[in-house]
Protein backbone atom coordinates (compact mmCIF):
# COMPACT_ATOMS: atom_id res chain seq x y z
CA UNK A 1 0.00 0.00 0.00
CA UNK A 2 1.19 3.59 -1.04
CA UNK A 3 1.32 6.45 1.80
CA UNK A 4 0.93 9.70 1.90
CA UNK A 5 1.54 12.28 4.20
CA UNK A 6 -0.70 15.66 4.86
CA UNK A 7 0.28 18.34 6.63
CA UNK A 8 -0.53 22.02 6.65
CA UNK A 9 1.75 24.72 7.39
CA UNK A 10 1.93 28.17 8.09
CA UNK A 11 4.85 29.97 8.97
CA UNK A 12 6.89 27.86 11.05
CA UNK A 13 9.39 26.73 8.41
CA UNK A 14 12.15 25.26 10.85
CA UNK A 15 9.21 23.31 12.50
CA UNK A 16 8.30 21.93 9.24
CA UNK A 17 11.76 21.20 7.91
CA UNK A 18 12.48 19.20 10.83
CA UNK A 19 9.58 16.94 10.24
CA UNK A 20 10.36 15.97 6.92
CA UNK A 21 14.02 15.41 7.56
CA UNK A 22 11.89 13.54 10.55
CA UNK A 23 10.55 11.43 7.52
CA UNK A 24 13.54 10.99 5.80
CA UNK A 25 14.99 8.97 8.63
CA UNK A 26 11.86 6.67 8.52
CA UNK A 27 12.24 2.44 8.28
CA UNK A 28 10.01 2.89 6.03
CA UNK A 29 9.42 6.13 4.00
CA UNK A 30 6.31 7.53 2.99
CA UNK A 31 5.50 7.48 -1.02
CA UNK A 32 4.99 11.32 -0.72
CA UNK A 33 3.79 14.40 0.93
CA UNK A 34 1.49 17.17 0.26
CA UNK A 35 1.70 20.50 1.82
CA UNK A 36 -1.78 22.36 2.14
CA UNK A 37 0.17 25.77 1.99
CA UNK A 38 -1.55 28.72 3.94
CA UNK A 39 0.30 31.35 3.14
CA UNK A 40 1.27 33.42 0.07
CA UNK A 41 4.47 31.91 -0.53
CA UNK A 42 5.62 28.24 -0.76
CA UNK A 43 8.72 26.74 0.85
CA UNK A 44 12.03 26.45 1.03
CA UNK A 45 12.31 22.05 1.59
CA UNK A 46 15.35 20.36 2.71
CA UNK A 47 16.49 17.52 0.08
CA UNK A 48 14.25 14.47 0.80
CA UNK A 49 14.11 11.13 -0.48
CA UNK A 50 10.82 11.10 -1.66
CA UNK A 51 8.44 13.52 -3.22
CA UNK A 52 6.98 16.28 -1.42
CA UNK A 53 4.21 18.51 -3.15
CA UNK A 54 2.93 22.19 -2.37
CA UNK A 55 -0.59 22.90 -2.52
CA UNK A 56 -0.89 26.81 -2.35
CA UNK A 57 -4.29 27.15 -0.75
CA UNK A 58 -4.57 30.77 -0.23
CA UNK A 59 -2.91 32.99 2.60
CA UNK A 60 -6.68 34.73 4.22
CA UNK A 61 -6.17 33.19 7.77
CA UNK A 62 -6.14 29.02 8.41
CA UNK A 63 -8.66 27.57 6.84
CA UNK A 64 -7.63 24.31 8.79
CA UNK A 65 -10.19 21.88 7.55
CA UNK A 66 -10.58 23.16 3.69
CA UNK A 67 -6.64 22.34 4.14
CA UNK A 68 -7.12 19.44 5.85
CA UNK A 69 -9.08 18.18 2.86
CA UNK A 70 -7.58 20.11 -0.45
CA UNK A 71 -4.15 17.50 0.90
CA UNK A 72 -6.24 14.74 1.09
CA UNK A 73 -7.62 14.81 -1.99
CA UNK A 74 -5.25 15.68 -3.92
CA UNK A 75 -2.86 12.66 -2.05
CA UNK A 76 -1.66 9.67 -4.61
CA UNK A 77 -1.67 7.37 -1.57
CA UNK A 78 -3.88 4.25 -0.12
CA UNK A 79 -3.55 5.57 3.33
CA UNK A 80 -3.23 8.79 4.82
CA UNK A 81 -0.88 10.04 7.73
CA UNK A 82 -1.99 13.38 9.02
CA UNK A 83 0.77 15.05 10.86
CA UNK A 84 0.72 18.69 12.01
CA UNK A 85 4.00 20.74 10.89
CA UNK A 86 4.98 20.99 14.69
CA UNK A 87 5.93 17.44 14.91
CA UNK A 88 9.08 15.14 13.97
CA UNK A 89 8.51 11.12 13.47
CA UNK A 90 9.58 8.65 15.36
CA UNK A 91 11.59 6.61 12.58
CA UNK A 92 8.91 3.70 12.89
CA UNK A 93 6.11 6.65 12.85
CA UNK A 94 5.40 5.42 8.95
CA UNK A 95 6.12 1.70 9.47
CA UNK A 96 3.79 1.66 12.65
CA UNK A 97 0.86 2.88 10.94
CA UNK A 98 1.09 0.58 7.74
CA UNK A 99 0.68 -2.12 9.63
CA UNK A 100 -2.70 -0.91 11.28
CA UNK A 101 -3.91 0.41 8.52
CA UNK A 102 -3.17 -2.67 6.74
CA UNK A 103 -5.04 -5.11 9.38
CA UNK A 104 -8.47 -2.71 10.39
CA UNK A 105 -10.47 0.07 8.80
CA UNK A 106 -10.59 2.20 11.41
CA UNK A 107 -9.48 6.23 11.92
CA UNK A 108 -5.91 5.58 14.48
CA UNK A 109 -4.60 8.30 16.71
CA UNK A 110 -0.90 7.84 17.46
CA UNK A 111 1.87 9.25 20.69
CA UNK A 112 2.77 12.25 21.00
CA UNK A 113 5.17 13.39 23.41
CA UNK A 114 6.45 17.23 24.14
CA UNK A 115 9.90 18.87 23.74
CA UNK A 116 11.03 21.79 26.22
CA UNK A 117 12.41 24.92 24.32
CA UNK A 118 15.67 24.25 22.44
CA UNK A 119 15.48 19.99 22.28
CA UNK A 120 16.27 20.96 18.66
CA UNK A 121 19.32 23.35 18.24
CA UNK A 122 21.12 20.25 17.96
CA UNK A 123 19.28 18.60 15.16
CA UNK A 124 17.44 15.69 15.04
CA UNK A 125 18.15 13.11 17.90
CA UNK A 126 15.30 10.71 18.39
CA UNK A 127 17.09 8.87 21.78
CA UNK A 128 17.31 12.37 23.39
CA UNK A 129 14.30 13.13 22.80
CA UNK A 130 12.59 10.13 24.19
CA UNK A 131 14.39 11.16 27.38
CA UNK A 132 13.41 14.42 28.03
CA UNK A 133 9.99 14.54 26.32
CA UNK A 134 6.86 14.17 28.21
CA UNK A 135 3.49 13.54 27.78
CA UNK A 136 0.54 16.19 27.68
CA UNK A 137 -1.48 15.99 31.14
CA UNK A 138 -4.66 16.51 29.39
CA UNK A 139 -4.62 13.98 26.94
CA UNK A 140 -5.12 10.41 26.53
CA UNK A 141 -1.97 8.41 26.89
CA UNK A 142 -1.33 5.39 24.88
CA UNK A 143 -3.23 2.46 25.27
CA UNK A 144 -1.82 -0.68 27.64
CA UNK A 145 -1.54 -3.44 24.58
CA UNK A 146 -1.25 -2.46 20.60
CA UNK A 147 -4.82 -0.83 19.92
CA UNK A 148 -7.24 0.87 22.47
CA UNK A 149 -11.00 2.08 22.01
CA UNK A 150 -11.94 5.72 21.85
CA UNK A 151 -15.77 5.97 22.54
CA UNK A 152 -15.72 9.48 22.47
CA UNK A 153 -15.56 10.88 19.76
CA UNK A 154 -14.77 14.22 21.82
CA UNK A 155 -11.15 12.98 21.70
CA UNK A 156 -10.47 12.83 18.44
CA UNK A 157 -6.83 15.35 17.24
CA UNK A 158 -6.29 15.93 14.17
CA UNK A 159 -2.13 16.41 14.82
CA UNK A 160 -1.47 12.77 14.68
CA UNK A 161 -3.98 10.39 13.36
CA UNK A 162 -3.83 7.87 9.85
CA UNK A 163 -6.63 6.33 7.80
CA UNK A 164 -7.26 4.84 4.44
CA UNK A 165 -7.95 7.44 1.99
CA UNK A 166 -10.57 5.59 0.36
CA UNK A 167 -12.67 5.87 4.21
CA UNK A 168 -11.81 9.11 4.67
CA UNK A 169 -13.01 10.30 1.28
CA UNK A 170 -16.55 8.55 2.53
CA UNK A 171 -16.70 10.34 5.43
CA UNK A 172 -17.05 13.62 3.28
CA UNK A 173 -13.74 14.90 5.44
CA UNK A 174 -14.07 17.66 7.37
CA UNK A 175 -16.73 20.51 7.56
CA UNK A 176 -15.09 23.08 6.05
CA UNK A 177 -18.06 25.63 7.18
CA UNK A 178 -15.44 25.45 10.47
CA UNK A 179 -13.12 28.44 9.64
CA UNK A 180 -10.27 29.20 11.32
CA UNK A 181 -9.44 27.36 14.87
CA UNK A 182 -11.43 25.47 17.05
CA UNK A 183 -14.13 23.14 16.70
CA UNK A 184 -13.35 21.39 13.60
CA UNK A 185 -11.73 18.35 15.44
CA UNK A 186 -14.41 17.77 17.11
CA UNK A 187 -16.92 17.76 13.94
CA UNK A 188 -15.04 15.50 12.11
CA UNK A 189 -14.67 12.86 15.50
CA UNK A 190 -18.43 13.50 15.26
CA UNK A 191 -19.20 12.44 11.60
CA UNK A 192 -16.61 9.13 11.74
CA UNK A 193 -18.34 7.71 14.16
CA UNK A 194 -21.70 8.75 12.93
CA UNK A 195 -20.46 7.44 10.12
CA UNK A 196 -19.42 3.29 11.93
CA UNK A 197 -15.53 4.11 11.48
CA UNK A 198 -14.02 3.41 14.85
CA UNK A 199 -11.68 5.41 16.67
CA UNK A 200 -9.13 3.97 18.47
CA UNK A 201 -5.84 4.95 20.10
CA UNK A 202 -2.34 2.56 18.93
CA UNK A 203 0.59 2.12 20.76
CA UNK A 204 3.49 3.57 18.54
CA UNK A 205 3.55 5.63 15.38
CA UNK A 206 4.94 8.16 17.96
CA UNK A 207 5.74 11.79 17.01
CA UNK A 208 7.70 14.83 19.42
CA UNK A 209 5.77 17.80 19.40
CA UNK A 210 8.78 21.15 18.96
CA UNK A 211 8.19 23.44 21.20
CA UNK A 212 6.75 27.18 20.30
CA UNK A 213 4.88 29.52 22.05
CA UNK A 214 1.18 29.13 21.91
CA UNK A 215 -2.05 29.93 24.31
CA UNK A 216 -4.48 28.08 26.02
CA UNK A 217 -6.94 28.48 25.86
CA UNK A 218 -6.66 30.32 22.97
CA UNK A 219 -7.54 34.18 23.61
CA UNK A 220 -5.97 34.59 20.12
CA UNK A 221 -8.76 32.87 18.80
CA UNK A 222 -10.97 33.49 20.61
CA UNK A 223 -13.82 35.22 17.76
CA UNK A 224 -13.56 31.83 15.45
CA UNK A 225 -13.93 29.51 18.65
CA UNK A 226 -17.38 31.52 19.36
CA UNK A 227 -18.04 31.43 15.69
CA UNK A 228 -17.25 27.69 15.29
CA UNK A 229 -18.95 26.89 18.86
CA UNK A 230 -22.01 27.98 17.18
CA UNK A 231 -21.67 25.95 14.36
CA UNK A 232 -21.19 23.05 16.05
CA UNK A 233 -24.30 23.58 18.01
CA UNK A 234 -26.57 24.59 15.14
CA UNK A 235 -25.52 21.12 13.38
CA UNK A 236 -25.54 18.48 16.04
CA UNK A 237 -27.57 20.31 19.12
CA UNK A 238 -24.92 21.27 21.55
CA UNK A 239 -21.71 23.70 22.02
CA UNK A 240 -18.61 21.99 22.30
CA UNK A 241 -15.37 23.54 23.32
CA UNK A 242 -17.20 24.34 26.89
CA UNK A 243 -14.01 24.57 28.71
CA UNK A 244 -12.74 27.27 26.45
CA UNK A 245 -15.88 29.02 26.19
CA UNK A 246 -15.82 29.06 29.91
CA UNK A 247 -12.55 30.33 30.54
CA UNK A 248 -13.25 33.18 28.65
CA UNK A 249 -16.28 34.11 30.35
CA UNK A 250 -14.73 33.84 33.49
CA UNK A 251 -11.98 36.08 32.12
CA UNK A 252 -15.03 38.70 31.17
CA UNK A 253 -14.36 38.18 27.41
CA UNK A 254 -17.45 36.71 26.37
CA UNK A 255 -21.23 36.34 27.71
CA UNK A 256 -24.16 34.22 26.73
CA UNK A 257 -26.81 36.58 25.69
CA UNK A 258 -30.11 34.55 24.07
CA UNK A 259 -28.22 31.44 23.79
CA UNK A 260 -25.66 32.62 21.60
CA UNK A 261 -21.57 33.40 22.90
CA UNK A 262 -20.72 37.57 22.14
CA UNK A 263 -17.42 38.89 22.90
CA UNK A 264 -18.05 41.79 25.04
CA UNK A 265 -14.38 43.04 25.20
CA UNK A 266 -11.25 42.94 23.14
CA UNK A 267 -8.13 40.63 24.28
CA UNK A 268 -5.93 42.73 26.67
CA UNK A 269 -1.95 41.69 28.00
CA UNK A 270 -3.15 40.36 30.82
CA UNK A 271 -5.44 37.58 28.84
CA UNK A 272 -2.23 36.73 26.78
CA UNK A 273 0.10 36.73 29.83
CA UNK A 274 -2.40 34.58 31.75
CA UNK A 275 -2.95 31.67 28.83
CA UNK A 276 0.80 32.32 27.14
CA UNK A 277 3.07 29.35 27.13
CA UNK A 278 5.84 30.19 28.93
CA UNK A 279 9.64 28.90 27.72
CA UNK A 280 9.97 26.39 30.50
CA UNK A 281 6.73 24.47 30.11
CA UNK A 282 6.49 21.52 27.12
CA UNK A 283 3.13 22.46 26.50
CA UNK A 284 0.32 24.94 27.66
CA UNK A 285 -2.97 23.78 29.89
CA UNK A 286 -5.91 25.10 29.62
CA UNK A 287 -6.90 22.98 32.56
CA UNK A 288 -4.36 24.79 34.34
CA UNK A 289 -5.61 28.25 33.24
CA UNK A 290 -9.13 27.34 34.07
CA UNK A 291 -8.36 26.33 37.62
CA UNK A 292 -7.13 29.63 38.42
CA UNK A 293 -9.45 31.41 37.07
CA UNK A 294 -12.46 29.17 39.31
CA UNK A 295 -10.29 30.04 42.30
CA UNK A 296 -10.32 33.65 41.65
CA UNK A 297 -14.30 33.36 41.29
CA UNK A 298 -14.70 31.40 44.58
CA UNK A 299 -12.36 34.21 46.24
CA UNK A 300 -14.35 36.95 44.70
Amino acid sequence: MTVTICTLASGRAEHLSNMLLGLDAQLRLPDEVVIAVMQAEPYALPSVRFPVRQLMVGDKGIPLAAARNAAAKAAAGDDLIFLDVDCIPHPEFVTDYVALLAEFDALFMGEVLYLPAGATHGGIAIDAFEAIAVKHSERAGPPEGRIGECSDYRCFWSLNFAVRRATFLRTGGFDERFVGYGGEDTDFGRVVMEAGVPIRWCRGARVFHQHHPHHMPPVHHVDSVIANAARFRDKWGHFTMEHWLRAFTLMGLVRLENGEHVRIRDVNEADLTLTRQQSDQPYASSATVLAILEARMADA
